[in-house]
């Protein structure tokens, strides 16, 4: 069975150095993203982005590069040939407001804040324009965070961690309805499309992007998400599908989809 389709995350992932394509993890200009995106459309294979980022950015690097199917706010939302679905559970505007208004008025973030002082901010200028998610930045237990959200009433949210907020400590986390999450959007995707598991092929920096690998029939993690979370390490074990690139970033994204483009064709 060939593989038809490849999730790829952007920022740590297929971009490098300032959210460029065409950088490495260390600034140096490359090639590599480029030449494994038009591997995949020389193969017939669909490329798909899943990012953390609001919708309007994602769909500009979608038009860039051509791809006509995307995810955003960390599976808050899919946009499929033009047709968008929310992915929020129960969370849905209502009343004039977002969701993101929502999760505002019912003091989750401000919850958070507090127990989190000095640690947790909103993670500025990214957190504006927003249609589901919060974001912010710091350095935080995100377990004991979510045990405060159920404890305070708030079962319907869940805070997750996406990655590293650049070259820093500091990670990047989204509070965001519990439905929610790069998985479940993966899987809509998927069955939209009508493609197997076995067909797809997965690639990200972060635990969220990890949890895809229970939709795809392979993940790869690149290389430099051991940099920013070296305890990634431990949460692959038992993982049999997933694998760690040898390459960082966008070369990383590289490495992936030519192991698994030769590979698929030697069996």
């Amino acid at each position: 069975m060939g593989i038809r389709c490849v999730y790829t995350d952007l920022d740590g992932t297929l971009l490098g150095r300032g959210a460029s394509l065409f950088r490495d993890a260390d600034g140096n200009f490359t090639l590599l993203p480029a030449r494994a995106l038009e591997a995949c459309h020389r193969a017939g294979v669909e490329v798909v982005l899943k990012s953390g980022r609001r919708k309007a950015s994602v769909m500009e690097d979608a038009k860039l590069l051509g791809l006509s199917s995307y995810i955003y706010e960390v599976g808050s939302g899919l946009i499929v040939d033009g047709e968008e679905t929310l992915l929020t559970g129960t969370l849905v505007p209502r009343d004039g407001r977002t969701v993101h208004d929502l999760i505002g008025d019912s003091g989750a973030p401000q919850l958070l804040f507090s127990r989190f002082a000095g640690r947790l901010e909103y993670h500025a200028p990214w957190h504006e324009g927003r249609e589901v998610s919060h974001v912010m930045r710091g350095l935080i237990d995100v377990a004991e965070a979510n045990r405060l959200l159920r404890e305070r009433g708030h079962d319907e949210l869940r805070l997750i961690d996406n990655g590293a907020a650049g070259s820093g400590p500091q990670h990047v986390y989204h509070l965001i309805p519990a439905a929610a999450s790069k998985v479940n959007a993966v899987a809509r995707h998927m069955r939209m499309r009508g493609y197997a598991r076995e067909e797809c092929v997965a690639v990200g920096d972060s635990r969220e992007d990890l949890a895809v690998a229970d939709a795809v029939g392979r993940f790869f993690l690149v290389a430099n998400s051991l940099d920013s979370d070296p305890s990634i390490a431990e949460a692959i074990r038992g993982r049999p599908n997933v694998e760690i690139t040898d390459e960082r970033n966008g070369e990383g994204f590289y490495e992936a989809v030519v192991r698994s483009l030769a590979e698929n064709r030697l069996r």
